[in-house]
């Protein structure tokens, strides 16, 4: 007996040492940086709790899934982007979803230039162009040399130049999946996001700012001299100045976000209307400065990795960083909000996994400041 019960604690200390071996040794696709993250703000002040947005309604979009971005056209028709591919277009009412285009790829940001042509960032394919016919055509699948890896929201300006985000050149699909690669490059932490700006003049894409954790949402300014980025792995909204002598410099416009900032739209009387996916996990912050652990946490089964938390909460800025407007759901009854489109009387929500989109009252009214 003693014997057989010797064999079992050394089967035990083997297994255990073997795990420990695997904890700490066990090779991870990422390198951990060590950075500071910004106090996580209470749910007061501008951020108050309430329920601004739990009376969202559905809308359809015709059996389609994961409504990341959504996108108006000159006649008020709205247009979401798809995981099966396709884009579809609804009525100036949000009804009656049509298959417009099936483009081969899955389309994230979308916007339309002044000829009616629909930019999309695709991070499949690179930047795309469909004409008012439906033709579909890739126009940029690298920047200065550097390929064009998780194409993921774009906006255009007045000139025509289009602006364009990289969310990441070292984790991306189809190598990762769409949330996974996104967890990579915001754990890593390096900083291998890109915004990038494309001239339809010369057909070329550069680089106006790089080294951003996990690019994602963009705008360009109501006032046209800048762009702004959301960086979702450092929890804020940055400015890039676009031309002169300051093109290229980055400021943050609102840092210290109470979530993972995803997409940005210009809104009326000078607000920009910022998705929050989710709020932010303070098991992630208090590793911030601690790459190692963070490496270990990346061997755990991914059942057991930190995951995202179910909260809507969609906020309005201005060109000062002030937050002018917030919307929140407790429930989290929409889950995977990425974007907030504003037209006429109503929201419109995007997310990266929902069924339909949706949509909830707004009356805009004056901005504060005198906006």
């Amino acid at each position: 007996m003693r014997k057989v019960a010797l064999g079992s604690v050394l089967v035990l200390l083997g297994l255990l040492a073997l795990g420990s071996l695997y904890l700490l040794f066990w090779p991870v696709p990422i390198n951990p940086l060590a950075w500071e993250s910004p106090p996580i703000p209470a749910y007061t002040g501008p951020y108050a709790s309430n329920q601004r947005l739990a009376a969202f309604e559905r809308v359809s979009i015709g059996g389609f899934h994961g409504p990341e971005a959504m996108a108006v056209d000159r006649e008020g028709r709205l247009y979401a982007a798809t995981e099966e591919g396709w884009i579809v277009r609804l009525d100036p009412d949000g009804t009656n979803p049509t298959p417009w285009v099936d483009t081969g790829g899955r389309p994230l940001g979308m916007a339309f230039d002044s000829g009616g042509t629909m930019y999309v960032a695709d991070p499949v394919r690179g930047l795309v162009t469909v004409s008012p016919h439906g033709e579909v055509r890739v126009v940029a699948d690298e920047a200065d040399g550097i390929p064009i890896r998780y194409a993921d929201d774009l906006d255009l300006a007045d000139d025509g130049r289009v602006y364009l985000s990289d969310a990441s050149t070292r984790f991306f699909p189809p190598r990762w999946d769409f949330f996974r690669a996104s967890q990579l490059e915001i754990m890593e932490h390096e900083g291998t996001g890109r915004l990038l700006e494309y001239d339809p003049a010369t057909g070329r894409a550069t680089t106006l700012a790089s080294g951003l954790v996990f690019a994602n949402g963009v705008a360009v300014s109501h006032d046209q001299r800048s762009v702004l980025v959301n960086e979702t792995g450092s929890y804020r909204v940055l400015r890039v100045w676009r031309d002169g002598p300051r093109r290229g410099e980055v400021e943050p416009l609102i840092d210290g976000l109470p979530g993972f900032p995803d997409n940005i739209t210009r809104g009326s009387d000078g607000r920009y209307w910022v998705a929050l996916f989710g709020p932010r996990i303070a098991l992630l912050d208090q590793l911030s400065g601690r790459p190692f652990l963070r490496k270990v946490i990346q061997r755990f089964p991914e059942a057991m990795s930190p995951k995202p938390i179910h909260y809507g909460h969609v906020i309005a800025v201005d060109d000062w960083g002030r937050v002018v407007a917030d919307l929140q759901d407790p429930a989290g009854g929409f889950r995977g909000l990425t974007s907030a489109l504003e037209v006429p009387g109503w929201l419109y929500l995007g997310s990266i996994t929902e069924p339909t989109a949706a949509r909830v009252r707004w009356d805009p009214g004056p901005a504060p400041g005198g906006l």
